[in-house]
């Protein structure tokens, strides 16, 4: 077998790896060239692979230790690993979550330097935001009108209270004088969602809360924790900082972070969160089908072409004027 070099494991590009791993209770260790996880049984140990060359993020639960080697071997292998409490979610705060990103001196420039071509410019930074709220619309649409699964439990975009709440949310993102504005009507239009969810799904008294109380809280904590890795990893690879943030606040830790993450909760998470509390799935049944839906979707894809876009766009501009 042909000798290779870990620099090789990133060949496989970000946005078309398959997996992200939640592991609890068990040891993850380097063994004969590769990543494993080891698990304790009464009466022998288990081993598994982790194909880290096709691996996006790694999220460790409770329970669970990492050897040096083995991040060794993840960070060549540009793979994200976060450190979580149970399911994936964090125990006490919504941004707990500590990502630790590969160090690489060799990331792409272009996209930090087109990020910083407008994020000093109010204007031009909500702007931006703007064009993500609008593509986090495009997107849910898009998702709900052709999965057939989502179709038949109910989630359209036919039914009145929902249509009236995108007319009012696009319009209302278009006259946004400043991101705190733009938070407001996410926050207004999300809970129109919710109470949505819960009557198709017939949920009965839903209240959000973050503090999960219910399965349908559980859920929904535990998908967009799987989001904010996708959008963590889409920032790292394109090189650009979790603190520049266009919606979310300038001081908020891992603010961009949540920025992305938002182009595909709604049309993903949330859903899929109510539905699987309504049949009453576990925490592995859920993440499955999440991360299922991402990859049917392509959502690292999404993620990865949106701030592509928002990072060049000064440039191609520039270069429209310059012909």
């Amino acid at each position: 077998m042909k000798d290779f070099s870990p620099s090789d494991l990133k060949t496989i590009l970000h946005s078309k790896r398959a997996n992200l791993y939640y592991l609890e209770y068990c040891r993850v260790m380097q063994k004969d060239g590769r990543v494993l996880y080891l698990t304790e049984a009464k009466k022998d140990n288990q081993y598994f692979n982790i194909p880290i060359a096709n691996t996006t993020v790694l999220l460790l639960g409770n329970g669970t230790s990492i050897t040096q080697a083995a991040m060794r071997m993840l960070a060549q292998a540009g793979v994200l690993v976060g450190f979580t409490s149970g399911g994936g979610t964090p125990l006490y705060m919504a941004n707990e979550v500590e990502w630790m990103t590969p160090q690489s001196e060799y990331r792409p420039t272009e996209y930090i330097q087109g990020w910083m071509s407008f994020w000093f410019d109010d204007k031009k930074r909500l702007n931006v935001a703007k064009q993500f709220q609008a593509s986090r619309i495009d997107y849910l649409s898009r998702v709900w009108g052709k999965d057939k699964e989502l179709k038949a439990e109910g989630f359209t975009l036919v039914d009145s209270n929902i249509q009236s709440a995108l007319e009012t949310f696009g319009q209302r993102t278009t006259d946004a004088s400043k991101s705190s504005d733009l938070l407001l009507t996410e926050a207004q239009l999300t809970k129109v969602l919710y109470k949505f969810a819960a009557n198709i799904t017939g949920t009965s008294d839903f209240s959000r809360q973050h503090q999960s109380t219910d399965k349908a809280n559980d859920f929904l904590n535990h998908g967009n924790y799987l989001a904010y890795g996708l959008a963590a990893c889409t920032l790292w690879v394109l090189g650009i900082p979790h603190g520049f943030a266009v919606m979310h606040g300038k001081t908020r830790r891992g603010a961009l972070v949540f920025d992305i993450a938002d182009l595909i909760k709604d049309a993903i998470v949330l859903p899929w969160a109510f539905i699987c509390a309504k049949e009453n799935a576990t925490e592995q049944e859920f993440r499955q089908q999440i991360l299922q839906k991402f990859t049917d979707h392509k959502a690292l894809d999404f993620m990865f072409d949106q701030v592509k876009a928002a990072a060049l766009q000064e440039k191609n501009h520039s270069e429209v004027i310059d012909l």
